[in-house]
């Protein structure tokens, strides 16, 4: 395998080890400048050059995209993908695990559980977040704050408002987010590859620091995960589009909650309180998956006129509850059912002996027309257009 690992820092640990796991692997590796990549649209196919040449073949790449430069690390790696090289994270990933705000409305969408989490812009709904969130103490969270920068704790409610409008008055956006004070400053990092996860470690805070970040002084020790916590970290990276992170995870009373997903986890903290091989388990993964590059499934399939992909919610009151999905007779309206979610299953290609429960919410592909008209219409007026005023504009 031929892997480009794209990283601005070739002398990190995360770096050095991948590149150090891939050859002793008997892989070509080769570790290269994201920023240095010109993406070119001219040509018939697409393509990239990097330190003004033409870009030889890859099989594989590995993302290690920072903060600084999302935005174009970004589009380098939907370059890649356009051009059919395998990448376990996809751009879409990578941009939507950045983003603190777009990840939990993401995860939300799929029932993982978080700690209670408010967005506001406003002055004035600022103490109305933070009473729906719980009430003091709260955590604040700047939406591009890493390695535990940016997070504040804030014991009362007036420092909350004092501190979320300053922040807002140098233009910053904050998460208002519930303190989960059983968590006793420890969180869970595990770290995902493809379905499963292959290490996992505790971090705890040191002294009356609340962060448990190894950047802020924290300690790490190994831990195995209970199931519950291992399929909660497999879902919200899959959810993302992420086949290797980093998900940290709360211990809340009732399991774990998580708080961030990570599209470049580092591996220096992980393997050394592990004693794993992480950056090997990384390799192997990408090593099996080269033959099937990702792709945005979207795209490939809204390119048939009238044909797209869809996603049918059957409600209580639909006649489709209790049947099957051939008695629903789907495909004879040429329809075919990719993945069928009841809660937090997800059934892909689900046959046709599968009955139909309320609530089940099925991704779909095929003719767009026949998919709306099996969308509950909702009863409204048809508005009339009315004549334009004498004075179309107020004085």
């Amino acid at each position: 395998m031929k892997l480009a690992v794209l990283s601005r820092a070739p002398q990190a640990y995360s770096t050095q080890r991948l590149r150090a796991a891939a050859l002793q692997r008997g892989h070509n590796v080769k570790v290269l400048n994201t920023l240095r990549f010109a993406i070119d649209l001219t040509a018939d196919e697409p393509d990239l050059h990097y330190r003004g040449r033409q870009l030889s073949d890859y099989d594989a790449i590995l993302p290690r995209i920072g903060n600084s430069i999302t935005y174009f690390g970004t589009a380098v790696v939907r370059q890649f993908e356009q051009m059919d090289v395998y990448t376990p994270n996809t751009a879409n990933g990578i941009s939507s695990a950045r983003d603190k705000l777009r990840a939990n409305q993401i995860l939300s969408r799929h029932n993982i559980a978080m700690p209670p989490t408010a967005f506001v812009r406003n002055r004035a709904d600022v103490r109305p977040a933070i009473e729906r969130v719980g009430g003091a103490p709260v955590v604040i969270k700047l939406l591009e704050g890493t390695q535990g920068i940016g997070v504040i704790l804030a014991p009362q409610v007036k420092v909350a408002e004092a501190i979320i409008e300053t922040l807002h008055s140098t233009k910053q956006n904050v998460l208002i987010q519930k303190f989960i004070a059983e968590s006793r400053g420890r969180d869970i990092r595990a770290l995902v590859v493809g379905d499963r996860v292959v290490a996992a470690m505790r971090r705890s805070a040191a002294g009356d620091e609340f962060r448990s970040n190894v950047h802020r002084g924290g300690s790490v020790e190994a831990v195995e995960l209970d199931p519950v916590y291992e399929r909660a970290a497999v879902r919200s990276a899959q959810i993302m589009g992420l086949r290797v992170a980093g998900v940290d995870m709360l211990e809340g009373d009732d399991g774990p909650l998580v708080m961030e997903v990570n599209s470049s986890p580092g591996l220096q903290g992980i393997e050394t309180a592990t004693k794993l091989d992480v950056a090997g388990a990384i390799i192997d993964y990408i090593a099996g998956q080269v033959a099937f590059p990702e792709i945005d499934v979207r795209q490939r399939l809204t390119v048939s006129t009238g044909y797209g992909v869809a996603e049918l919610m059957v409600h209580g009151a639909v006649d489709l509850v209790g049947k099957t999905l051939g008695e629903a007779g789907l495909w004879e309206r040429d329809i075919t059912v990719l993945t069928l979610h009841r809660g937090v299953t997800v059934i892909p290609n689900p046959r046709k002996h599968v009955v139909l429960e309320a609530d089940d919410r099925l991704f779909c592909f095929g003719k767009l027309d026949e998919m709306r008209s099996m969308v509950p219409e909702r009863r409204r007026r048809r508005a009339k257009v009315r004549r334009l005023p004498r004075q179309p504009l107020s004085e």
